[in-house]
């Protein structure tokens, strides 16, 4: 007899549902359980509200994370990126799946790339971090606030209401429109938000055990997991939302994990940064204890950067409506 096909809950946009759907198909593979999508819809999706307005955390997972809590669904899949760092009651995350690229991405006009936009050209982003880091490059351009799909944003450039927008890159290539980025922003020159281009798979916690959920740890890519884990703890040691103005990047590799951080003033007049590393047990294939180490490597950055003023940074950015207090 087959097994009860496994019931995905995801967002309606083109992207979720996307990026859902390859989730579904790599649980399949390496499990053999079938999985069946539930289209859900946050009011994130629905408001026209921009991200700001709307405290940030959170604003996309709710409505997935009250399904779960009901029974409606099995497993959820989030953007990563957006899921709160302050973990839901009686939920939690079975596997995170192996990242795609992290980094930021400009989609301008006429294939310009970032140095050679104009002074005074309007790009459109709805992320303070976005705006905080690129304005620490090129405080002559105009940062105006956009919300939608990736399609919206695209069809604001071709419209010519902005001159570019940028994106996350991992995104722009799970829908399809890779094509339209002009320029790339590397780590060292923008740095991505804690988690982004990872998918979390979260379930009821009681659901997590072997022979059960628990299968569907087999698609958790421990390098991965060690990664966002040292990312996620800065942003939860700042006390700081999915929207406030804090990147951070880790990678793992020759038997270390490197962590970047940075908290920016959303204006580009202050940056603290700071950079560590530490030796992971499991070299570059992971390890669970990574996580730990990882977490250890995350709290001690986010207490430096507190140590010269990080958290002012965030709480000013927050007074000005663009980094909502975590839930």
């Amino acid at each position: 007899m087959s097994p009860a096909p496994v019931r995905l809950g995801t967002r309606r946009s083109p992207m979720a549902t996307s990026q859902s759907q390859r989730v579904a198909d790599a649980v399949t593979a390496t499990t053999g359980i079938p999985v069946e999508l539930v289209l859900i819809t946050s009011f994130g999706d629905v408001t026209k509200a921009h991200l700001t307005q709307l405290g940030g955390t959170g604003v996309f997972v709710n409505a997935l994370r009250d399904e779960l809590v009901s029974g409606t669904i099995d497993v959820a899949v989030h953007s990563l990126k957006d899921l709160p760092t302050t973990p839901a009651d009686g939920l939690g995350l079975v596997a995170i799946t192996e990242r795609d690229d992290p980094r930021d991405a400009l989609c301008a006009r006429d294939g310009r790339k970032f140095g050679d936009l104009p002074s005074g050209a309007r790009i459109g982003t709805g992320s303070p971090r976005r705006v905080a880091q690129l304005a620490s490059l090129r405080p002559d351009l105009d940062y105006v606030p956009i919300r939608g799909n990736a399609d919206t944003r695209l069809g604001k450039v071709a419209s010519g209401e902005v001159d570019a927008v940028v994106l996350a890159y991992a995104g722009l290539l799970r829908v399809g429109r890779a094509d339209h980025i002009t320029d790339v922003f590397e780590p060292e020159q923008v740095l991505p938000a804690p988690g982004q281009g990872a998918l979390a798979v979260e379930c009821r916690t009681e659901r997590a055990v072997p022979d059960d959920l628990g299968k569907l740890a087999a698609v958790d890519d421990a390098r991965t997991r060690a990664a966002v884990t040292a990312e996620r703890v800065v942003l939860a040691e700042l006390e700081a939302g999915c929207a406030a103005p804090v990147g951070a990047y880790a990678e793992c590799y020759d038997g270390r994990l490197r962590l970047r951080a940075a908290v920016v003033a959303t204006d580009g007049s202050r940056a603290i940064h700071r950079e560590g590393s530490v030796r992971t047990d499991g070299g570059d294939t992971g390890d669970p204890a990574d996580a730990n180490a990882a977490a250890d490597l995350g709290r001690q950055l986010a207490r430096e950067m507190i140590e010269e003023g990080a958290d002012r940074i965030v709480a000013d950015a927050g007074a000005q409506g663009g980094a909502p207090r975590p839930e």
